[in-house]
């Protein structure tokens, strides 16, 4: 769907062409540092990170933990602010935005996948993926036509009135991967997505993200510790001690 005046932030984000319409840069960042605490007590999670993501790329995230790497989903996401440096969102100044306008952003712009699912528990998985739609001020049936649509994107066509508990670990992941591909993101951002799953749930995971990618040109920013995922993304960036510590393209990547 092309984001226009009538779905996007007015104010907020410029004229931009759709993910559709070529290669360019989504989230760029110059310089970008965040320091929490001070004094003595101060931890540099981010140094001076500079980075793009262009449309249509999907890029795993990896290095140890406390290497920095869920600090930049999370500034990616706004779901952060930088000490220091510049972060552009599609030729957006986020810097420059300020807390309504990045949950504006959030909404429009972004979908949300965890590691831990953070599904209602006492709702099925229809009510679950029409959850973002309320707040975007959709009707109850066109909620309830997207969400099934975004159900079945994810093979879950038959499981909509079906709760948490009543869902495999895998099932429930594809629950929350629709509820992020509901709202239409520009951006898929996705912290270990299957890192509490078993083997085969987690292939069947990420063969899922990679058709999103593949057919949709849906870009994607992925977190994982896991190389045998991080082999379906054609890019990579490592970090280490706030810094990256290499990005390179993936020729043998699972396309």
């Amino acid at each position: 769907m092309d984001r226009n005046a009538a779905s996007a932030p007015d104010g907020i984000i410029k004229k931009y062409p759709s993910r559709n319409n070529g290669r360019l840069p989504l989230v760029s960042f110059s310089g970008i540092t965040k320091i929490y605490g001070e004094g003595p007590a101060r931890v540099w999670a981010l140094r001076e990170v500079s980075l793009r993501i262009y449309q249509g790329e999907f890029v795993a995230i990896m290095g140890p933990s406390g290497s920095g790497k869920s600090t930049c989903l999370n500034m990616i996401g706004c779901l952060d602010t930088p000490t220091a440096g510049s972060y552009r969102f599609r030729e957006v100044e986020v810097g420059h935005l300020d807390r309504n306008q990045r949950a504006l952003l959030r909404r429009h712009y972004f979908g949300f996948v965890f590691q831990g699912y953070n599904l209602l528990k006492r709702t099925t998985a229809l009510e679950n993926v029409e959850m973002p739609l309320i707040y975007r001020g959709f009707s109850k049936s066109s909620r309830m036509d997207r969400a099934m649509q975004a159900l079945a994107a994810v093979s879950l066509k038959g499981r909509e009135h079906h709760t948490p508990a009543e869902l495999s670990g895998g099932e429930q992941q594809r629950v929350a991967i629709a509820r992020a591909l509901v709202t239409d993101p520009e951006l898929l951002l996705a912290d270990e997505p299957t890192g509490n799953l078993d083997s085969r749930s987690a292939v069947e995971i990420m063969e899922l993200l990679l058709q999103l990618n593949r057919d949709e040109g849906l870009t994607i920013a992925m977190v994982t510790h896991e190389p045998d995922m991080a082999a379906y993304a054609d890019r990579t960036i490592h970090f280490l001690d706030g810094q990256i510590l290499n990005d390179q393209q993936r020729e043998g990547a699972k396309r």
